[in-house]
């Protein structure tokens, strides 16, 4: 489909992912399976961060040991679906720093509003996570991650649990540079806008508002 795509087709998440497509589920039980896959996901996303290493002391010997090099992730939620995926990444990364980029998708034309941005500093020496659970169109995370590069981000990479083949062309289309990581790609968008079969509003089944 595109060469920055990277699908992570773990059998634990492909198990956790039928849970939560199931319209029975529950608001609290959705919101576990999601911080659990983000764990699993997040492990793909971060393979080839860059490494130094220090001399340190174990009980045995003293040896030069590998340790993250440069400054702190950046990983950027898109509200509100975003902050999903948002705990389960700070439990793999606590020491990250975290931005908010706020957007809504006008029902009408499908095209971004912005409403909220708030970036950590120095973000052109960040690795920067976007963080949304459903790639649809592609219009909201080319947006998101225009403003993140416009605050410097260089090394940026989009973190979704789904997507659709239209937004994954129109996401690569737009930021060829970023790679793409999902746990699946699912047959096509609606006429509203919306993933097929997927799984429905994510930030409603979140927060159990409609």
């Amino acid at each position: 489909m595109t060469d920055n795509l990277v699908l992570v087709d773990h059998p634990l998440i492909r198990h956790k992912l039928t849970l939560m497509r199931e319209k029975t589920t529950p608001s609290v039980q959705f919101r576990r399976l999601l911080k659990e896959i983000s764990l699993l996901l997040g492990y793909e996303t971060l393979r080839d961060l860059p490494l130094t290493t220090r001399r340190i002391e174990t009980p045995l010997a003293e040896t030069e040991a590998p340790i993250l090099k440069g400054k702190k992730l950046a990983l950027v939620p898109i509200l509100r679906a975003g902050i999903g995926l948002l705990d389960g990444m700070l439990e793999l990364v606590p020491l990250a720093r975290v931005g908010f980029i706020g957007l809504f998708r006008d029902e009408e034309t499908l095209k971004p509003v912005q409403y909220y941005s708030k970036l950590p500093n120095e973000m052109e020496k960040r690795t920067t996570v976007m963080l949304d659970p459903m790639l649809a169109t592609g219009n909201s995370a080319t947006a998101a991650i225009d403003i993140v590069k416009e605050a410097g981000a260089k090394d940026v990479r989009f973190m979704c649990l789904l997507a659709a083949p239209e937004g994954v062309e129109n996401l690569a289309r737009a930021h060829p540079d970023v790679r793409i990581i999902t746990a699946a790609v699912d047959e096509r968008l609606n006429d509203m806008g919306y993933i097929v079969p997927g799984l429905g509003d994510a930030g409603d089944r979140l927060f159990g508002t409609k």
